[in-house]
């Protein structure tokens, strides 16, 4: 993430990050379509939880041009750098309450995207405008679920730099962009054939059309 985490207005397309991957064959799927980065979810609740055995052969398989970013909810901060070092990840995903002190630590480790809610955008968007180390994004009350956010509600309070999930797919992914120019996109459950199994028609459009805005 290390080439998005910064705040300088967006001049280019966004970042495009394929989360839920569960399978060597997906990561090289999305890899090969164009994504610039994939999510493997470690947070032992969601129904795309993968191991780090096959996170890590997925990793090996995409290559260091494209980031793997580890996903932990709920987790204590040795488990998290211990799965995202197991599983050669490049970037960890931080979900849930937690004191600014584990995002500290954290990002000594690894560049961090920071997970919140969208009213908490502003608060948090000022703690951490100055860290390039984390990277805010913005998701749906219940991420994975495919629900949308209000786009136009956050235009005002859109922090340079930020990324957006929650509901984005081919068909709509165009039009959150330019509303909020994210530097970022993270898509899941509209690219999907079944939970973690992806549908390679689905990610080819959604990539397609983030370099089309």
């Amino acid at each position: 993430m290390s080439d998005s985490a910064g705040h300088a207005p967006q001049l280019t397309r966004p970042k495009v990050k394929i989360c839920g991957t569960t399978s060597v064959q997906d990561a090289v799927l999305c890899a090969q379509a164009g994504a610039d980065a994939l999510g493997f979810i470690f947070a032992p609740i969601s129904k795309r939880l993968v191991s780090p055995d096959v996170a890590r052969e997925a990793s090996l398989s995409v290559g260091l041009t494209v980031a793997r970013v580890g996903v932990f909810l709920g987790q204590g901060l040795d488990e998290v750098l211990r799965l995202a070092e197991a599983s050669r990840m490049s970037a960890v995903q931080l979900h849930g309450a937690l004191p600014a002190e584990f995002v500290e630590t954290a990002a000594q480790f690894y560049p961090v995207l920071r997970v919140v809610k969208a009213d908490e955008l502003s608060r948090e968007g000022e703690r951490w405008a100055a860290d390039p180390r984390v990277t805010l994004m913005v998701d749906a009350p219940n991420p994975g679920g495919g629900v949308p956010l209000e786009w136009e509600a956050l235009r005002a309070g859109w922090p340079a730099g930020a990324w957006l999930a929650g509901g984005l797919g081919p068909e709509n992914v165009r039009e959150a962009i330019h509303l909020l120019r994210p530097s970022g996109v993270d898509a899941v459950s509209r690219l999907e054939a079944s939970p973690g199994v992806k549908n390679p028609q689905a990610v080819k459009a959604f990539i397609d059309a983030v370099q089309g805005s």
